[in-house]
């Protein structure tokens, strides 16, 4: 007789395929192999010396304690000054909730806004975790099919068509991961109009905002107050181990956001919310905006090695630090294409199963997160493992 055994919903959450991957990949790094790691969402800088110092000054103090709930005040009021600074919002500091790392954010979102039952849609492909943190709420998530030729967008003329009597909301990102992609303000005011009239809620999920390269920077908050957005210290501010993020809720829904928050988390950590108020710093920013230009530099020689080797890329490739491209010309299995690149080449790239359904085996992310030189070796070494 079984004694033990798992909560079903753990059954329903799929494990990251990159992951395999990567162990693969330590395992030949251990041996002394030299290998390329362009499969991580996390590029090869950290946070700026000033916020560091800021972080180390608050351990020297003693600030380690729990802040309030939703967030050190002072961080909230310079997320707010931010959004009222660089992109013309104004967003009460009570709105914004300040969580540990932005995956708390949308677990709070599941948790605040959809019913076990319900379902919340989104478009194939995203970002994987989305969909579990809905499973953990006893509700799912939806896939919509989208078209490469459209640059992986949702067909909002579409939405009533997918809408049913069990559907909460809609989720969206951009800049996206994994394809790069950016939604432009039209869009957005379109989905909200859309989602609006059909009773339900919109989440712009905005991790990687600040990370635009062509088109325009904005937030979907510029639209209405009635949109959810989640935004990460991780990406534009490279603070990915000090788990911070932060999610703005409409007024009608702090009270409901405050109770969770207090019950999911208690508090962000108290070290990386004082280092944080540093990061707003116009030094800090300056610094930030020079590792954008980095990026952007990266990526097209990417885009320009990728085209010279015949691997064309699927999506307008705006935004975030992402290439999605396919590769049905040179396999039908893009997982088992890119271990046997990592054996061979010692290349590590994501299969895009991780990330949908539709076709998943076709495409595979690129992530520009180390240098110039490095992406030209890749290139160099993707190039001659097709050519084998």
């Amino acid at each position: 007789m079984e004694r033990h055994k798992l909560a079903a919903r753990v059954e329903q959450i799929a494990p990251f395929q990159v992951m395999a991957v990567l162990a693969r990949a330590k395992q030949l790094q251990s041996q002394g192999e030299d290998v390329i790691h362009l499969e991580i969402g996390e590029p090869d800088f950290v946070a700026v010396e000033a916020v560091a110092d800021a972080g180390i000054a608050a351990i020297q103090q003693g600030k380690t304690g729990y802040t309030s709930a939703t967030g050190l005040p002072e961080l909230k009021c310079a997320i707010s000054g931010y959004y009222s600074s660089r992109y013309q919002v104004n967003v009460a500091p009570e709105r914004i909730i300040v969580t540990p790392g932005a995956s708390c954010a949308l677990l709070l979102m599941a948790s605040l806004m959809v019913n076990a039952g319900e379902e919340v849609l989104m478009p194939d492909p995203c970002y994987p975790c989305n969909r579990h943190f809905l499973i953990q709420s006893g509700a799912k998530a939806k896939l919509v099919e989208t078209l490469p030729e459209n640059g992986f967008e949702m067909d909002l003329n579409t939405l009533e068509h997918h809408w049913g009597e069990s559907t909460s909301g809609l989720w969206l990102a951009s800049p996206s991961n994994p394809t790069g992609a950016v939604l432009n303000q039209s869009y957005i005011a379109k989905a909200w109009e859309k989602v609006n009239g059909l009773g339900g809620h919109l989440l712009v999920d905005e991790i990687y905002q600040g990370l635009v390269y062509e088109g325009d920077d904005f937030s979907a908050l510029s639209i209405s107050d009635d949109i959810f957005v989640v935004n990460s210290f991780s990406k534009y501010f490279a603070m990915t181990g000090w788990r911070l993020g932060w999610l703005v809720v409409p007024d009608w829904a702090i009270e409901g956001a405050t109770k969770l928050a207090q019950n999911l988390f208690i508090a962000a950590p108290s070290v990386s919310q004082y280092a944080a108020v540093r990061a707003f710093e116009p030094d800090v920013l300056a610094e930030c905006e020079a590792r954008r230009q980095t990026l952007n530099a990266r990526r097209l020689v990417l885009l320009a090695g990728l085209e010279v080797i015949g691997l064309p890329v699927v999506a307008p490739a705006h935004g975030a630090f992402y290439v999605y491209v396919d590769v049905s010309g040179v396999t039908q299995d893009a997982m088992a294409w890119c271990l046997a690149l990592l054996e061979t080449e010692k290349v590590a790239l994501t299969p895009g199963a991780d990330f949908g359904i539709k076709d998943a085996h076709k495409y595979v992310r690129f992530a520009y997160t180390c240098d110039e030189t490095r992406l030209q070796e890749a290139l160099a070494r993707i190039a001659r493992f097709i050519a084998s």
